[in-house]
């Protein structure tokens, strides 16, 4: 399907829409609907049992969305977080670069300075999209940030966080105190974060408020150990920076083992890397062909990250591939700059007696698109039905039951369903029209199994208390004891872990 397809298959089926949609929408805001905001909370779930289950030493932290200007000034935001706009002087409306500069840089322009921008808009004289002028200009860069006026002092000002990697860094002093003061120690936000953007677009692609799950990981560098074995022999699909800088931009499968060996990757990275990979191609169930892992150069990564590797998937929707997550080894930049701001001493004392200020791995992950992803990926148009072929631990409701006819079959199946939500099943009862017309719609909204009440049910007979239980992906029937349902089903929603260095 193509974007548009797509989101007017969402927005019927209640699984997002504009923000204040009566008023004509609020650009770069959605809501969600009740599939949405279950099957968001489905991913979310997924990636903390995932991510948090690679060490007892990561935990989640919960903090305020606020932060004072001091905090983003020590971090960097305050002067750095910014956007380069064009701006069309014909009709005056401004665009982000790399939107207008698509088509001739598909690479992106980051760690392009304003007069490089400037540069190329004049060289490949790109037409403004509203009104189709080619004059357009390239002036100072936009701060991203949202800024608020804090408290009733006046000049006191705050700003609503642009990413949630920071309150990790201001909860690591805490966190050191009531954990094992001891590394690596993880710290991991699932939550909002907001952006000014200059022209939000794809819609969850580019949003102005998003849901970011982020870990950052600190460490002692000079003393992890990961379990490098587990995944020494995955095959990695590695665009690499040095090969797009010699003209090749394909992608390469290389093992865990040679991208440490051959690229000199830190084995912490590789490992991380490699659980991010599975993560995407074996929970989410992202087609492996469609994934790949792309390699930010020195110039395109922000300054503080020593090592950046994309997470992209190729998206119909979309047009190509897109950023859905990322690993980041961002050194010490982050402490040592909340250090120096605060006056608060970050450094730690590790096992050994040596005093050191933690480098930190990020590993980040955005909600929004990757339901986006998962839309694409799985709703499939299968014969004359459209299916949505989550795995089923993502599924927004995990069981539909059905009554075959309304008046006869209605109370037992009402019961069924009442039994399955008190033991604390996501349940759809439908009984209305046909029960084929039933069945095409929880497919469309992904419910993997369909359990239906009939004539057999409820008749004396060998078929008494048995029902038929339906699987969305082919359609495949089985009669079962009512009793036995739960068990039946419940091996089917158990979200997958990571493994272990056994």
């Amino acid at each position: 399907m193509n974007s548009d397809e797509l989101y007017a298959l969402l927005r019927r089926r209640g699984v997002l829409w504009p923000s204040s949609e009566i008023y004509g929408g609020a650009q770069g805001l959605y809501d969600y609907g009740p599939l949405g905001a279950a099957l968001k909370r489905r991913i979310e779930d997924a990636w903390r049992a995932w991510f948090l289950g690679l060490s007892d030493d990561y935990y989640e932290i919960d903090p305020a969305e606020l932060l004072p200007e001091a905090v983003v000034r020590a971090s960097g935001h305050l002067e750095n977080f910014t956007d380069p706009e064009v701006v069309c002087d014909g009709c005056h409306r401004a665009y982000r670069a790399d939107t207008i500069l698509e088509s001739a840089r598909p690479e992106g322009v980051d760690g392009l300075s304003s007069e490089a921008i400037a540069d190329l808009v004049r060289r490949f004289a790109p037409r403004c999209p509203a009104c189709g002028a080619e004059r357009l200009r390239v002036p100072r860069p936009f701060n991203l940030m949202f800024g608020l006026e804090f408290g009733a002092a006046a000049g006191d000002r705050a700003y609503l966080r642009p990413e949630t990697a920071q309150n990790s860094y201001l909860a690591f002093a805490r966190m050191w105190e009531v954990g094992r003061k001891a590394l690596p120690l993880g710290i991991a936000v699932v939550g909002k974060a907001f952006r000014n953007e200059i022209a939000p677009r794809q819609i969850l692609y580019r949003l102005r408020a998003f849901t970011q799950a982020e870990l950052q990981i600190f460490f002692d560098p000079e003393r992890w150990t990961v379990p490098i074995d587990v995944v020494r022999h995955d095959a990695l699909p590695l665009v690499l920076a040095r090969r797009r800088a010699a003209g090749d931009e394909s992608i390469h499968p290389t093992t865990v083992e040679a991208l440490v060996r051959e690229e000199n990757v830190p084995e912490f990275f590789a490992y991380h890397l490699a659980m991010a990979h599975r993560f995407y191609r074996d929970v989410l169930g992202y087609p492996a062909g469609r994934l790949r892992l792309f390699e930010k150069s020195e110039t395109e990564r922000a300054f503080y990250n020593r090592l950046q590797f994309d997470v992209e998937v190729n998206l119909d929707s979309l047009g190509g591939f897109r950023e859905v997550g990322a690993v980041h080894y961002r050194g010490d930049y982050d402490l040592s700059r909340h250090s120096a701001g605060s006056g608060r001493d970050l450094a730690v004392t590790t096992g050994d007696g040596r005093r050191i200020v933690p480098h930190v791995l990020e590993l980040t992950f955005g909600v929004d698109r990757n339901l986006w992803a998962l839309a694409d990926l799985h709703l499939v148009r299968d014969g004359e039905r459209t299916v949505w072929k989550l795995p089923p631990y993502l599924a927004p409701l995990q069981v539909a039951v059905f009554p075959l006819l309304k008046k006869e079959h209605g109370p037992v199946a009402r019961t069924i369903a009442e039994e399955l939500r008190g033991e604390g099943w996501a349940v759809e009862y439908d009984d209305a029209g046909n029960v084929g017309r039933r069945y095409a719609r929880v497919d469309e909204a992904g419910i993997p199994f369909a359990v239906t009440v009939d004539r057999e049910t409820i008749e004396p007979g060998p078929a008494q208390g048995t029902v038929t239980v339906r699987l969305r992906d082919d359609r495949s029937q089985e009669r079962l004891a009512r009793a036995r349902l739960a068990a039946r089903l419940r091996p089917a929603f158990v979200f997958p872990h990571p493994p272990r260095a056994g």
